[in-house]
């Protein structure tokens, strides 16, 4: 959502559960698998056969407003040879609906109609030869759904007691956020949840969209989102993918494959600004704690929020070399890689949502290739991807091997703006490695001089 961070999380949590005791209500009914409403949808096309399991894939993010100059659907259309080339197995769309008018402040994630595609962003249609097209390239289409509130000139509105509401009947924006263009949804009703879970379906079936990232998850029940994914889940013939933008380990059990890695994006920050390199491990460790088999962690260096509110990641890890740096770490330490529109070739400037600001894709032509080349090899290695992961604590260099059957990959960060001489550990001294991205024979010594935010990504 607009400016979602861990720290408001809590205090929404804490505020939903004290004032407006909307999640108590709905624990204490058996609600978690009514019957879903009936619909009339008709599977579109061919369902998408090739959706590799969570731990293979790789997912992009569009910002329409920002990957093209026309800001719209035709515009992704266009660059799906592109996002291939990157090794993207899943496009995850940000909201295409229409947008709520009335006290908006033009966010997507103010919906005015669940089943409509916005004009801002093209046609129904386009959306089908979207979904088509990607399908052809063996990527899949996922789009962003906001299930915790709507636009307050959502036809829904007609339905007050859909929404939650104050003392005195007037319904009210979510609880504990600033998020005043938009109106809370009432989970007590089995009538909304049924026109939730609905209206999911149609773009599944009429779309042959892939499955949903949701949108702050962790402001709606457990309880809906089992029995909407139950639901969704049972559409014959379809493989599905929903991501979690949360934290809650009970996302997992709901049936979320994914959830966001929300601290370890905050330790990158902080590892970056002066901290121990190995809290980082530290901070794997702890997001994967709770994580059964099957499930993962999202990783990133930025998003839409971060990139619009906070920065991108020229900015936060100081130029192109700190970026890519950060990128091999999330990319390889473990959990699912995401990339955001226009970070593979450097956007400087914010990356705004509410309004236009496409990207210039001739920007550090280099630094899109160094892009494909980490991610080409993340896709051609089971090691990287799943391998088992052994940690070498330093405070300068993230340092870890990855190790799946004879398949064995070392992976060194210089997280420092300066030369580190890095003092390897008597398990890595005195023995030779292949650079997997130049082909280069290395052999290391007992240290080990890495440069200004230098990586090397070590095949043996």
């Amino acid at each position: 959502m607009k400016s979602f961070k861990l720290a408001l999380f809590f205090f929404s949590l804490l505020v939903l559960f004290s004032a407006c005791e909307k999640e108590e209500a709905v624990e204490t009914k058996n609600t978690t698998n009514p019957p879903s409403s009936d619909s009339s949808y008709v599977q579109y096309g061919v369902p998408f056969a090739h959706l590799p399991a969570s731990e293979d894939l790789i997912i992009y993010e569009v910002n329409l407003r920002a990957f093209s100059s026309s800001g719209d659907l035709q515009g992704v259309i266009n660059r799906l040879d592109e996002l291939q080339s990157l090794g993207v197995k899943v496009i995850w769309l940000m909201p295409i609906h229409p947008i709520g008018e009335v006290n908006s402040v033009n966010s997507p994630y103010s919906v005015k109609d669940f089943k409509a595609v916005s004009s801002e962003y093209g046609s129904f249609a386009d959306l089908r030869t979207l979904s088509d097209e990607a399908h052809k390239r063996n990527m899949a289409i996922m789009m962003d759904w906001v299930a915790n509130h709507t636009a307050w000139d959502n036809e829904w509105m007609a339905n007050k007691e859909w929404y939650t509401q104050d003392a005195t009947g007037n319904v009210i924006h979510p609880p504990g956020t600033n998020w005043l263009d938009v109106a809370d949804l009432n989970f007590n009703s089995m009538e909304m949840r049924l026109a939730m879970i609905d209206a999911m379906k149609y773009w599944i079936l009429e779309a042959n969209v892939d499955g949903f990232r949701c949108d702050y998850a962790d402001g709606v029940p457990f309880d809906f989102w089992k029995q909407a994914l139950d639901n969704l889940k049972a559409i014959p013939n379809r493989n599905l993918v929903f991501l979690a933008e949360g934290a809650r380990a009970d996302h997992f059990d709901a049936g979320f494959d994914l959830n966001y890695g929300w601290n370890f994006y905050g330790g990158l920050k902080n590892v970056f600004n002066g901290q121990s390199a190995n809290r980082l491990w530290n901070i794997n460790n702890e997001e994967y704690k709770n994580v059964t088999a099957g499930k993962n962690i999202l990783r990133f260096s930025t998003n839409h929020d971060e990139s619009a509110w906070d920065n991108t990641p020229m900015v936060l890890f100081n130029g192109k070399d700190g970026a890519l740096a950060a990128s091999v770490i999330s990319f390889y330490m473990g959990g699912v890689p995401l990339i955001y529109t226009g970070q593979e070739v450097g956007r400087q400037s914010q990356v705004p949502f509410f309004s236009n600001s496409p990207i210039n894709w001739n920007a550090n032509p280099d630094m899109l290739q160094e892009y494909q080349d980490l991610l080409a090899l993340y896709s051609q290695s089971p090691s990287l991807r799943k391998g088992s992961i052994n940690n070498y604590p330093d405070v300068d260099i993230v340092a870890f091997t990855k190790t799946l059957a004879n398949e064995e990959f070392l992976v060194l960060v210089n997280v420092r703006d300066n030369i580190v001489n890095y003092s390897l550990p008597n398990a890595l001294q005195n023995s030779q490695w292949i650079d997997a991205l130049s082909g280069n024979t290395i052999n290391l010594g007992t240290t080990l001089a890495l440069a200004n935010y230098q990586y090397l990504v070590l095949k043996k």
